[in-house]
């Protein structure tokens, strides 16, 4: 017997499918926020380890690693160190990472501006829709900003 054997499309429609889930699930990332008003962000796993950062409450990271109950991490400006999983939490927050962001009414740039937000201000994460966040800053602001000027989710 020669030649080669064909999948029926309904075979093949699904390998293609199965391909996809499992290349959007290596590329989406883990995120945890800072749980505690303060947190010791560290250069090994362990709390014998030097202290590098010490990061508020909210703050995004993305999770790289795990070894026990720490993980290793990195922010918006991709410093990475340990943190003890039990010190974050899963409320999303986002960060910005421009030197000035509008905060508008809306989710349009053409909406009225009700406040800014500056570098590495955190800001709790609301809602999403399209390229805007609905957030709420600390001083109790609400609106929403642009996507693309924050890290985070």
């Amino acid at each position: 017997m020669t030649g080669t054997r064909r999948l029926p499309a309904f075979a093949t429609f699904i390998l293609a499918l199965l391909s996809l889930l499992f290349v959007q699930a290596a590329q989406a990332r883990e995120m945890v926020s800072i749980a505690r008003p303060e947190v010791n962000l560290r250069s090994g796993p362990g709390t014998s380890h030097e202290v590098t950062w010490i990061l508020g409450r909210g703050y995004p990271l993305e999770v790289l690693a795990r070894k026990g109950q720490w993980l290793r991490v990195r922010d918006f400006e991709s410093d990475e160190g340990w943190v003890h999983r039990s010190l974050t939490g899963k409320t999303p927050h986002v960060v910005v990472k421009t030197k000035v962001a509008n905060i508008r009414s809306a989710p349009d740039l053409r909406s009225r501006i009700v406040g800014k937000a500056g570098y590495g201000e955190v800001l709790r994460t609301l809602a999403r829709r399209a390229d805007w966040i609905r957030i709420r800053s600390d001083s109790g602001q609400v609106g929403w900003i642009a996507r693309r000027l924050t890290w985070g989710w």
